[in-house]
């Protein structure tokens, strides 16, 4: 069910839910939240086609990847940014050099995967250098990268391809999907962004996809905040909360042309991390419900 009021911080609505109590006719109140998106800040005008965005636990940074004003295009003009949380630069340019125009983004073992365009980069995170480069085989457009712990997967959206990606560096095709953009896994399972929805597949190695939500087509990024509770969002300006078969627009920055990629969470501050691409800017929204 779509909801349609387009909001960027919805007033909080109550609902209390009866649910059956004891012989004496007790009941428990349910406290319903309705998901809002506030705004905790924006950073200046400093990136180039800032495309993806990934808190890393360990170090307490965002990565930004850069260089998607041409996305396609092999011009070393690629850089990965380094920012704090409240949004103040670290790094500007935090690693540069042989990256193109990348965009997705997982970490794995101190290791920061990133896709560009027929490659995957694979970042020391201590040194902040690229320490291996992954060249794919007929990959025209690599997009979004996820891991489940063991091993990376990354799409490839021109072609509809889902990759699995090993510690050794080989590579396997997992699955083929009209238009798949963004990936994310939680809880050993993979799911997938693209032309049909989201999807879920199944962690017993075969991956059977299963489409769960039909609202949110041609997505772009993908945070899982339980196996029922998703924020997705679209590249042209928008930002969706999915709350088992309810789905709500939560942000809608279409008229001011502000993209929205592939976002970012940072769990501690419930922060959805948003690079706005074409507008060069990173912003960060608080997210209730």
């Amino acid at each position: 069910m779509m909801n349609n009021s387009f909001l960027i911080a919805a007033g909080t609505a109550l609902a209390l839910w009866g649910c059956g109590g004891s012989q004496r006719g007790d009941t428990t109140e349910v406290t319903v939240v309705t998901p809002e998106l506030t705004q905790a800040w924006k950073t200046d005008t400093v990136f180039t086609g800032s495309e993806s965005t990934l808190y890393d636990p360990s170090t307490n940074v965002i990565y930004v990847s850069n260089g998607n004003t041409n996305a396609g295009d092999k011009d070393n003009d690629g850089f990965i940014s380094a920012i704090n949380t409240d949004g103040t630069i670290r790094d500007l340019k935090w690693v540069e050099g042989n990256l193109h125009a990348p965009k997705g983004m997982a970490i794995l073992d101190g290791k920061l995967y990133v896709t560009d365009i027929d490659e995957v980069k694979i970042i020391d995170v201590a040194s902040a250098t690229i320490e291996k480069t992954i060249p794919v085989e007929g990959a025209v457009f690599l997009n979004d990268a996820a891991t489940d712990g063991q091993q990376v997967y990354f799409s490839d959206t021109r072609t509809g391809s889902i990759y699995a990606l090993a510690a050794d560096g080989s590579y396997t095709a997992i699955s083929e999907n009209a238009g798949v953009n963004g990936l994310e896994c939680h809880d050993g399972h993979l799911y997938a962004l693209d032309g049909e929805g989201l999807k879920k597949f199944s962690k017993d190695g075969e991956y059977t996809q299963e489409v769960i939500n039909r609202e949110v087509t041609g997505g772009d990024g993908l945070v899982i905040l339980n196996d029922s509770t998703f924020v997705a969002s679209r590249w042209h300006g928008e930002i969706f909360f999915i709350r088992g078969d309810e789905t709500t627009v939560l942000l809608d920055t279409q008229a001011e042309k502000s993209n929205t990629a592939d976002i970012g969470f940072v769990p501690s501050q419930k922060l959805v991390i948003v690079p706005t691409f074409l507008k060069n800017e990173v912003a960060a929204y608080e997210l209730a419900y």
